[in-house]
C-alpha cells in the first residue's frame, strides 16, 4: 500500500445514491450515519423508481445541504429511465435548482442543465472518447464509468480525459444491471406495475435470484436488475490509483455501509492490509463478491487476485 501512496494521488470515495426502497425513517437515520464516514462525495436521490415517494426533491435537498455542512460535495442523482410526463417534470425541476451538482442517469437531463456541470452517471453509455468529448462539451466535470466496462476501456478514456474531468468507478455494490419499463418484483407477487403495493420495500437489498442448480444469479430491484453478487474492487485499489482513478464509489446496502467505508479508507491510506479488508467484506456482503467485468471475464467471475485474498 505504501507504493500506491507514494505514487499516485489516492482515490477518494464516494458514496452512491440508495438503490433501494427503505422505509423515509432508515433513509434519514442512514445519512445522518454516513455524516460521520470518511466519504468525499454522497449523492442523493431516487434513481430507479418514481413511485418510490417518501422523499421528495425538497427532502434531498435538505439532506445534501447537511452533507455540504459536515465538510462533503452533495450530488442530486436523476432517475435512469425516464417514462412520464410527471418523471419528465421532477427531471426538469431537479436540474434546473442550481444549489448542487447533479448527477445525469438519462441524457434527457442534459437539456434543463443548459451547460452547467454536471457527473455522467454510470447508466450514460460513455464507452468512447467520442461520447466523452461531447460530453465534455455539453458540461461533463465527473462522469462515473458503466458498470460493464473493464480497466482496459476505463485506462483508454483516462488517457483522452480533459483537464479538470474526473472519473470515478463503481467500486463496491451489486451492479446496477439493466432497466425495465416492467417491475419485475412486482411480477413476482402476480401483482401489476401500477398496483405493486410497493413490495419492493420487502426487499431492502433487492430480491435474489438463484439458477435452477440453486446458484446466486441476479437480483431483482423494481425495474432494475443487480447482479446477485457484490462487485468489489478492494483489491485493485493500487491499479486504480496508477491509472488516475479519482473517485470510488461504494453503493449503500442495508447493513454494514459504514464499515465497508471504513475498510476501504483504511486500505486506501495503508492502514488495513487487504487481506484483512477482505475477510470483513466477506462477512458483510449477502451473495458473495465478484469483479469480473473489471477484468474483461464475465461479471459474475473473481479474478485469481481476489480468490488468493
Amino acid at each position: 500500500m505504501d507504493s500506491m501512496q507514494s505514487q499516485s494521488p489516492r482515490p477518494r470515495l464516494s458514496l452512491g445514491p440508495i438503490l433501494y426502497h427503505w422505509p423515509r425513517e432508515q433513509v434519514l437515520d442512514f445519512y445522518a450515519e454516513m455524516l460521520e464516514t470518511p466519504v468525499d462525495v454522497v449523492y442523493l436521490g431516487e434513481t430507479v423508481c418514481s413511485k418510490r415517494r417518501l422523499l421528495r426533491p425538497e427532502d434531498y435537498w435538505e439532506l445534501a445541504e447537511r452533507i455540504v455542512a459536515a465538510g462533503k460535495q452533495a450530488v442530486i442523482s436523476t432517475l435512469a429511465l425516464i417514462e412520464s410526463d410527471g418523471e419528465l417534470k421532477t427531471l426538469k425541476r431537479i436540474c434546473t435548482d442550481e444549489r448542487f451538482l447533479v448527477e445525469a442517469n438519462d441524457l434527457g437531463a442534459l437539456e434543463f442543465l443548459e451547460g452547467r456541470p454536471f457527473v455522467a452517471g454510470h447508466s450514460i453509455n460513455l464507452y468512447n472518447q467520442r461520447t466523452l468529448s461531447f460530453l465534455v462539451a455539453r458540461g461533463l466535470k465527473r462522469w462515473v464509468l458503466p458498470v460493464e466496462l473493464g480497466r482496459e476501456t476505463a485506462a483508454d478514456l483516462l488517457a483522452a480525459r480533459a483537464d479538470g474531468v474526473e472519473c470515478e468507478l463503481f467500486a463496491f455494490g451489486r451492479l446496477p444491471l439493466a432497466y425495465s419499463a416492467r417491475c419485475f418484483t412486482a411480477y413476482n407477487r402476480d401483482l401489476p406495475k401500477d398496483d405493486c403495493r410497493f413490495c419492493c420495500a420487502d426487499y431492502p437489498d433487492g430480491l435474489l435470484v438463484a439458477t435452477q442448480d440453486g446458484e446466486p444469479f441476479l437480483a431483482l430491484n423494481g425495474i432494475q436488475t443487480q447482479s446477485a453478487g457484490t462487485h468489489n474492487l478492494l483489491p485493485s485499489l493500487q491499479e486504480v490509483a496508477r491509472m488516475g482513478v479519482d473517485l470510488l464509489r461504494i453503493s449503500p446496502q442495508s447493513q454494514h455501509t459504514a464499515g465497508i467505508i471504513d475498510v476501504f479508507a483504511a486500505c486506501l491510506a495503508g492502514d488495513m492490509d487487504l487481506a484483512t479488508g477482505m475477510s470483513k467484506l466477506r462477512d458483510w456482503t449477502p451473495s458473495g463478491l465478484c469483479d469480473g467485468y473489471w477484468t474483461g471475464q464475465a461479471g459474475i467471475a473473481n479474478s485469481p487476485v481476489e480468490r488468493r485474498l
